[in-house]
């Protein structure tokens, strides 16, 4: 995330060599490359060779929302599967899904926590980024 939100601020700006990206924001190189590389194939970066060459946003910052990049890296949303949008199973033990109180809470946490997702935007991180001290 914190390359990206780098990315974001340099929106318009051209491609950032990965050497620079790594250094500036402290990250290694092979790690950063690899996920560089998966975000060119979720069409989220652009990539551009040659001496001014590197990464950048192929969209707008505010284009870009967390949940579907913490579904890319992290999987599933939901802390249990019977809950997830992605990748629902039945929960192996219950008896009434549909009436079932623990579900219905984490269905409640999986809903919160990807509308938060889903409206928070790399714009609006580098948005309060400038506003903190």
């Amino acid at each position: 995330m914190i390359a990206l939100t780098r990315l974001a601020r340099e929106y318009g700006k051209g491609a950032m060599l990965i050497g620079d990206l790594a250094k500036s924001e402290k990250l290694p190189q092979r790690f950063l490359e690899n996920i560089l590389l998966e975000l060119k194939k979720m069409g989220i970066l652009g990539s551009k060779l040659g001496k001014s060459g590197g990464y950048f946003l192929l969209r707008h910052p505010g284009k870009v929302n967390l949940a579907e990049i913490v579904r890319r890296f992290e999987g599933p949303i939901a802390l249990l599967s019977c809950v997830s949008e992605k990748a629902y199973q039945t929960c192996e033990f219950c008896r009434d899904e549909k009436n079932c109180s623990i579900r219905k809470v984490f269905k409640e946490i999986r809903d919160t926590t990807f509308s938060k997702l889903e409206q928070a935007t790399l714009e609006s991180l580098i948005s309060e980024s400038v506003m903190d001290p």
